[in-house]
């Protein structure tokens, strides 16, 4: 298993891959999972990328949404790992990979449309989401689909992910990386933030996801949203971003090591069950006493 930086993670699938050995991996890079996906056509073992949270648990949860419908007509993830007690404008900390943030805010961003499997630019369809009545935004931003387009291409109309911020976020980055042209430069733009706002013990990450389709001919949404917060585990205390990230990945381990997933190949984060996620040791840790399901609401057909 890699917690690497995306760019270093190939050489680690591909000593995997030449050994026999299972691999797993955080990454939310669009072309290095592609790498590992046909890697993966003559593996003798498993190969899991994109085990965190999006792409990861997200697309678990987006999916299995999905199988409670006859016809979809949507599919909307949300994902934000955010500090509980923000300070200034850009209201972040940067408590997860610089490189990873700034990766995914710069490239292009899969989504179905229309339809049609496409691209559209990073930080934008900025749209106002409520959580736990938390004021929020939320963005295009890349990755945090995974391999979802390829999955539910001619199943859905519309499919597609970004990143929860606090209000005022976006404008800001668009500055940073647009008119300031830090877009140009993608390592020292992941240093002068990590500088300007380093990472905090007391965060938050915020999860929704939001399925519309028919249910017995009816149109109906149904929404997963949860507010994750730090715990102890083991007696130990440990950041929302870091338990969840690791224990969205520990959840997919303990598939394949008990013969839950293919032992061999590809693995797609949305062909995990999410109840066998939350029958995991890990993965029983997103249930959470106190976190927030929105039930289903009908609309008119």
């Amino acid at each position: 298993m890699t917690c690497l930086p995306y760019h270093l993670n190939l050489a680690v699938a591909r000593a995997a891959h030449k050994l026999g050995r299972h691999y797993f991996d955080l990454t939310e890079d669009v072309e290095t999972t592609r790498t590992i996906q046909n890697l993966a056509e003559t593996a003798e073992a498993t190969m899991a990328p994109q085990c965190g949270l999006a792409p990861g648990f997200i697309s678990i949860v987006g999916a299995d949404l999905a199988t409670r419908f006859e016809k979809l007509r949507s599919i909307e993830l949300r994902v934000g790992a955010l500090p509980r007690h923000p300070r200034g404008l850009l209201g972040y900390a940067f408590n997860w990979s610089p490189e990873g943030v700034v990766n995914e805010y710069l490239n292009p961003c899969e989504v179905i449309a229309n339809g049609r499997r496409s691209q559209v630019p990073p930080m934008e369809g900025l749209e106002t989401i409520i959580i736990d009545g938390v004021q929020l935004e939320a963005f295009t931003t890349s990755g945090g689909l995974g391999s979802m387009c390829e999955t539910f291409a001619g199943k859905v109309d519309r499919l597609n992910y970004k990143t929860i911020r606090y209000l005022g976020h976006c404008k800001l980055m668009r500055f940073f990386f647009g008119e300031l042209l830090m877009k140009n430069d993608r390592k020292r733009a992941g240093e002068i933030l990590v500088n300007a706002k380093p990472p905090v013990n007391d965060d938050v990450v915020y999860v929704h996801a939001a399925v519309e389709g028919l249910q017995k001919n009816k149109l109906f949404r149904e929404e997963f949203v949860r507010g994750y917060y730090p715990q102890i585990i083991d007696g130990k205390s440990w950041p929302a971003i870091a338990w969840t990230t690791a224990g969205s990945v520990c959840a997919v381990v303990e598939l394949v090591a008990k013969g839950k997933l293919p032992v061999r190949g590809f693995v797609r984060q949305e062909d995990i069950s999410l109840k066998s996620f939350f029958a995991t040791a890990a993965g029983a840790l997103f249930r959470q006493p106190g976190s927030k399901t929105l039930q289903k609401q009908e609309t008119s057909a």
